[in-house]
């Protein structure tokens, strides 16, 4: 049922790219400037994974391409927050969702 066209599927598939740009995030932070193969050796990702995720990153504005390679922006730290909340009310909304399934009438 988790097949990757399904409801859920989609839906884990998401969650599943969330956590490998806030992973390539947190990994440049400490270590900036990164370039792609670096960057694809550290994390043990493939190169057109690295190179999607730094472009999705970009155009969030929370990275900056640099001679040297990758670095973070001044929005780094806002967006972290932001995910925080973001996560906090998803899990909320996760457990009243959770809830209403026992009500299986």
């Amino acid at each position: 049922m988790d097949s990757e066209g399904s409801l859920l599927g989609k839906l884990s598939a998401e969650m599943e790219l969330l956590e490998r740009h806030v992973m390539m995030l947190r990994t440049l932070r400490r270590n900036e400037p990164m370039g792609i193969i670096r960057l694809s050796e550290q994390l043990s990702l493939p190169h057109h994974k690295v190179r999607y995720s730094l472009r999705i990153l970009e155009k969030e504005g929370l990275i900056v391409p640099s001679p040297d390679g990758a670095m973070t922006t001044g929005s780094y730290h806002e967006f972290l927050a932001e995910l925080e909340g973001f996560l906090e009310a998803l899990a909320r909304r996760a457990e009243e969702l959770r809830g209403s399934l026992a009500d299986r009438s």
